[in-house]
Formats: C-alpha cells, sequence, structure tokens
C-alpha cells in the first residue's frame, strides 16, 4: 500500500527527519480558511496533487505559485479531477487533496531511499547525488553516481555506514554527521513500520544549509499491515474505489445540467425539458444505490461542464434517500466551486421533506420543489434570460 506525500511526511515527522511545514486541503474552503487566518505565510508556494504516483510535476500537478489567488486556481483545476502521470493507468488517478508547503530554495539535490532487496534477501539503503531525477534513467546511463549499502535488519544501520555513505557522494564537516542521521533515522522508520520502501527524492540541501526532504514516496507491507493501527487506518481511508463506475453519463449538445436516478426517470426528465424549449446537456443518472462519494462526483462532473448554465436536479427518492442528495449537492457546491448557477431541484419520496429542508436552509438559492413540471419551467427560463435572480 503506498502512502500519500503529506502521509508520509506526517509519519517521517515522527522520525524527526527534517520536513516542511505543510497544509493539506480537500476543498475550496480549507484552502481559503488557510489563507484567511494565514496559515500558510507568504509566498511563494509549491502545492502538489496528492495521489499515489510519480511523475507529477511533469504532468502539471505540482506548481510553484505567487499568489494565493494562484493557489485557488490550481485547487479549482485539480480537486475532483483525475491527475494521468507515466505511473498511473490512462485514466489517471482522482486527486482529493492539495498539499500546499512553502517553496525553497535548493542548493543541492540527492536521490535517498532504503528498500527491501528481496533477490539478496537484504534491506538496501541506496543514495545518489543525481537527486531530483528517476533513480532509473541515473541507473542506465550514470551507474556510477549511485551508491548502496547493506543493512542488517536484526540490528538496523549503524551511524559509521552512514559516514561512510555520506563521504561517497561528497560531503564533508558538518553535513556528514547531519545525513548520517538521516539515513538512522530512515531505516528505524522502515523497520519498526513494516514498510518496503521509503524514497526521498529529492533530499535537498537548501539555501539555510540545511537538509530537507522535498518528496517522499513509502509503501507498506500489506502482509503486515495487521499489526500496524495507525497505519491500518489509513489504508482504509485511502482504499481506492473508482466511484465512476457507478455513474451512467452521457455528456450532450445542450445547456441544463441534469441529475437523476433511474433511466427511465432520466428520459421523461429529458422529453419534458425538450418539450418546454430547453436542451439537456447530459444524461446522468446516479442509479439506486450511489453512495455520498459517488453523489458528490456526478454532480461535480456536470459543474465542471463548461456548456451548462443551470442544473436540474430529478430525484425520485427510493433506495437513495433526497436528504443524502441534498447534503452531496451541498458538499459538492462548498467543494468544488464558488461561481453561482442556477439549480432547481425536484424531490419526492424517501426523506423528500427533510432533504428540501436541508436545500432551502443551505442559503444557496437553490430553488426546490416537488412539481416536476414547474421545476422544469424553472430551468427552461433561466437559461434563456440573463442575470436571471434566484434570491
Amino acid at each position: 500500500m503506498n502512502l500519500y506525500e503529506y502521509q508520509a511526511k506526517k509519519l517521517m515527522e515522527k522520525y524527526n527527519l527534517p520536513v516542511l511545514k505543510g497544509f493539506v486541503c480537500a476543498t475550496l474552503n480549507d484552502i481559503e480558511h488557510y489563507i484567511v487566518s494565514n496559515s500558510i505565510g507568504h509566498g511563494p508556494w509549491v502545492v502538489k496533487c496528492q495521489v499515489q504516483a510519480g511523475g507529477r510535476g511533469k504532468s502539471g500537478g505540482v506548481c510553484v505559485v505567487h499568489s494565493t489567488k494562484n493557489i485557488l486556481s490550481f485547487a479549482n483545476k485539480w480537486l475532483g479531477n483525475k491527475l494521468i502521470t507515466y505511473q498511473t493507468t490512462d485514466t489517471g488517478e482522482l486527486v482529493t487533496s492539495i498539499l500546499i508547503e512553502p517553496a525553497v530554495k535548493i542548493v543541492k539535490e540527492f536521490y535517498l531511499s532504503i528498500s527491501i532487496d528481496r533477490d539478496e534477501s537484504q534491506i538496501i539503503c541506496m543514495a545518489s547525488t543525481q537527486g531530483g531525477m528517476n533513480i532509473e534513467i541515473t541507473k542506465q546511463k550514470t551507474p556510477n553516481f549511485i551508491h548502496k549499502i547493506v543493512i542488517n535488519p536484526s540490528v538496523g544501520i549503524y551511524p559509521y555506514q552512514g559516514r561512510v555513505l555520506a563521504c561517497k557522494l561528497g560531503l564533508s564537516g558538518a553535513k556528514i554527521n547531519q545525513f548520517s542521521k538521516i539515513i538512522v533515522s530512515t531505516t528505524r522508520m522502515l523497520l519498526e513500520n513494516d514498510l518496503t520502501l521509503i524514497e526521498i527524492n529529492p533530499l535537498a540541501i537548501t539555501d539555510d544549509d540545511h537538509f530537507c526532504c522535498l518528496d517522499a514516496k513509502v509503501i507498506v507491507d500489506h502482509n503486515a499491515i495487521f499489526r500496524q493501527s495507525e497505519l491500518l487506518n489509513i489504508c482504509a481511508i485511502n482504499k481506492p474505489i473508482d466511484i465512476l463506475n457507478f455513474i451512467n453519463y452521457i455528456p450532450l449538445e445542450g445547456n441544463i445540467g441534469c441529475m437523476v436516478n433511474g433511466a427511465g426517470l432520466a428520459m421523461a426528465t429529458m422529453d419534458v425539458i425538450k418539450s418546454l424549449g430547453g436542451i439537456p446537456a447530459n444524461f446522468l443518472d446516479i442509479g439506486g444505490g450511489a453512495n455520498k462519494e459517488c453523489i458528490i462526483s456526478a454532480f461535480n462532473m456536470i459543474l465542471k461542464d463548461a456548456k451548462v448554465q443551470a442544473i436540474l436536479v430529478n430525484i425520485f427518492g427510493g433506495i437513495v434517500c433526497c436528504d443524502l442528495v441534498a447534503e452531496c449537492i451541498i458538499t459538492a457546491l462548498s467543494r468544488y466551486t464558488t461561481k453561482h448557477i442556477p439549480i432547481v431541484a425536484r424531490l419526492e419520496g424517501n426523506n423528500a421533506t427533510l432533504g428540501s429542508n436541508r436545500l432551502i436552509n443551505s442559503k444557496l438559492n437553490i430553488i426546490v420543489t416537488d412539481n416536476l413540471i414547474y421545476a422544469i419551467q424553472q430551468i427552461v427560463t433561466a437559461v434563456k434570460l440573463k442575470n436571471v435572480n434566484f434570491s
């Protein structure tokens, strides 16, 4: 199991490894809160999409930004969307959080990893002066820049081994002992947490003459996870769920976004929209067994469609409760967008009153009704008129 970068660094802090103070944000509201409270300090910052794959920088998932406006713009672009890198599948990995860290000036970069070499039945510490690069490229083009030491898993690493490795990297003076302490702590972290890999790339020397772990990849031994209660909880959080498998979504040519449950209800809704002069922007059926994350993602898919000028939600509560749908709409609007878009929700069936009250009390200017014809009349009017006041 891989950890996200922010989870890896949180674990590294416990072993006194030098990491930057970062802020993890899952919503735009989180980021605005940190900005308003000035918790993130002054720029520039490095903003990073949190996915369990490398190659983020080359794919635009890591950027240096110089203003809070650019932080929000970056988060708005990636939160809820998929990042595709050379280490992900062709469909990419969903970005659910952004890590914000202060940008630092780098003087020198190193590569450092500690892993289990199954062929040699040993723990191997590997370091290189070619930090920031793919280690595979370094192996192929400049293998003489890679240095290895073997670690006895029964006793861990000896500090003198770290000093020897530091000298091979060309370090001198106080940097030798500083580097030795880093790999001793990293080894202890690997052994105590049943990890199979810790990769720090780059391990940088900054302009204030200190080491800093700027990026980290950590893999947990899944067979030993049962005895690591903290990591077991993280594993449950990180369990990948391809929620889009539960959504039946077809983009169309119109400008009215539709979220409906049930294919029959979706087709009937589109027929009425057309008969009243509107054009649907999509066919979106969240089905009967949609969970919270599934509904939030479905609604966000509509929000992302640039053609959509207004959204109609038509839910007949059966297995899916209307109050759950209402909660998901509110969450999606607060998480993924700050722009105003007319929304009309027609809720009927299970917990319809509770769901309607949640939308009304949200103060998001959502028109709520139990009458389908009235709902569609309102949404068609919204896209035909400019500057419609829904308040």
